[in-house]
């Protein structure tokens, strides 16, 4: 029996369009995005929805965001992955099950939604509010390093409570990180009357937009943040070749690792 999804919509609902094309990709024959637990997750939602041509966007992004959380954890085998908005992404079983500590925080209904469909884990915890809610990180401790992930979130929410989330991160977590992914500016105003995917599904506005030159220069305008990184994604086809991607320059999609100073910005020196 299929599970019912019927009634999530909004920002959430972007957690089922995601997971489709990650199963999907997956299970291609000539792929090397292996996400089986994703092909299990969309075996038992069914279609929920008209998500138009499969692509392979959230694949690659899930390839490349696992290779900044795989790197951390190399340096910081103790740490915590704080992953915002986490929907039903499976980063967690791609990297192996890592023995850390690893909070998934999302709104209540895309964690009601995880905790009944995904395998509970000793290190794995839910906590249901959104990433704008601060509370969150009172629940966190910086000793060990912290990296904090934001795949497919921030591009939801107004440009200022980005930034706002940022600084308030990198005075929570010194010597921690964050990595997340952005719409490009012109493609951030398309969407701002919604972004059709197809005849029968429109994404939600994606107000937040940033071109790689103003997702670099973070590391310089935001206090707290000592370096952004901007991390490539993996070759893809078609449209995701590496050739007809760097076609669009700075326009492009993107991701982008910031690292935090070791020491509160705005304590003392």
């Amino acid at each position: 029996m299929l599970v019912d999804v019927s009634g999530v919509d909004g920002v959430p609902e972007t957690m089922l369009w995601t997971l489709r094309n990650r199963a999907i990709e997956s299970a291609r024959p000539d792929s090397a995005f292996d996400d089986p637990l994703a092909e299990d997750l969309y075996a038992r939602i069914g279609d929920h929805a008209d998500f138009g041509d499969p692509s392979e966007s959230h694949p690659l992004r899930a390839v490349a965001f696992d290779r900044v959380t795989r790197e951390f954890l190399a340096e910081h085998p103790d740490g915590t992955v704080v992953a915002l908005g986490e929907g039903l992404q499976t980063s967690y079983w791609r990297l192996g099950r890592p023995s850390v500590r690893w909070v998934s925080v999302d709104v209540a209904e895309a964690v009601a939604l995880r905790e009944r469909l995904l395998p509970a884990e000793v290190g794995m915890e839910h906590l249901a509010c959104s990433a704008l809610d601060r509370s969150w990180m009172a629940t966190v401790e910086p000793d060990d390093g912290v990296l904090v992930t934001a795949e497919g979130l921030l591009m939801y929410f107004q440009p200022d409570e980005v930034r706002s989330l940022i600084a308030d991160c990198a005075v929570r977590f010194p010597g921690g990180a964050m990595v997340f992914d952005s719409i490009p500016v012109w493609f951030s105003d398309q969407t701002l009357d919604g972004h059709d995917v197809s005849a029968t599904y429109t994404a939600p506005p994606m107000p937040f937009g940033l071109d790689v030159d103003h997702a670099l220069a973070l590391g310089e305008s935001i206090p707290g943040v000592r370096s952004a990184t901007d991390i490539p994604l993996p070759a893809g086809r078609a449209l995701w070749k590496p050739e007809l991607i760097d076609q669009l320059g700075h326009a492009r999609p993107s991701i982008t690792l910031l690292d935090f100073d070791t020491a509160d910005p705005t304590g003392p020196t």
